[in-house]
């Protein structure tokens, strides 16, 4: 990388801690004050950082302008797609993925299993709320209180007798997801169909969707599909890292 180029890009997480003095950037950058000073009014000609009336310099609104355009025409699905295809290879079962919007959570792309039997699911379509993998990961990133809320107003169908009883119960399996980053659905929805599902998240570190691999008990059995869950973390932390633009190794276990 030009060195000029590398330098420049070393100011802009300094002055995203908050408006610096040349001083401040000449010192984070190892250089003299007239380089920093160079490079200063380079990002500002290109609106990347602004100088305030006290002389400190801050960020500059062209980035922001940047990271809006650029966060509102990410596609999670066209990132994911490739993913979910090798994924329904690797294990072929049933690959879904799902945003949620309002109070539901929907899916928005599908690869079919391998073999004859298949889940009756089809790309917008709701999940179920309480018992879907997928919805549990996209509801357990919701802030506190907004989990609580829409505990305590939506409804609690008994689909088995392994389905989420009531709020409750509900708040206690998003706290277990939340803490070991995975979900599960084991005959809540169908006695005879298991799931497994892993968060896809953001540049912020957000679950923006939620992926998932589906089989019925006739092909595998619940312990069988959990044995899958490090290839579907380690899928989802690719899909995250893709969307993110980030060449980070995402730190879940694998």
């Amino acid at each position: 990388m030009s060195q000029s180029v590398e330098r420049a890009l070393g100011i802009l997480p300094l002055l995203a801690r908050g408006p610096a003095g040349l001083g401040e950037v000449a010192e984070e950058l190892g250089v003299h004050k007239s380089t920093a000073l160079r490079l200063l009014r380079t990002l500002g000609e290109h609106g990347f950082a602004y100088r305030q009336p006290d002389g400190r310099y801050r960020l500059g609104s062209r980035l922001f302008a940047l990271a809006a355009e650029a966060v509102e025409n990410l596609d999670v699905r066209a990132v994911a797609h490739p993913h979910l295809v090798d994924l329904g290879r690797l294990t072929g079962h049933t690959v879904h993925l799902a945003l949620h919007q309002d109070d539901e959570v929907v899916y928005i792309d599908k690869v079919e299993s391998r073999y004859p039997v298949r889940l009756y699911s089809r790309i917008g379509r709701p999940v179920p709320l309480t018992v879907a993998a997928v919805a549990k990961l996209l509801v357990a990133d919701l802030p506190e209180g907004d989990r609580e809320a829409l505990a305590g107003r939506i409804e609690y169908p008994r689909y088995t007798a392994r389905s989420t009883p009531g709020p409750e119960a509900f708040l206690r399996e998003l706290a277990l997801v939340r803490e070991q980053g995975w979900a599960a659905d084991l005959g809540g929805h169908e006695e005879a169909v298991n799931c497994v599902g892993a968060p896809v998240r953001g540049p912020d570190g957000r679950v923006v969707a939620a992926l998932s691999v589906s089989a019925p008990t006739v092909v595998v059995d619940a312990e069988g599909l959990l044995e899958l869950l490090p290839l579907v973390r380690r899928t989802a932390d690719t899909i995250s890292r893709e969307y993110s633009g980030s060449a980070q190794r995402d730190p879940s276990p694998s």
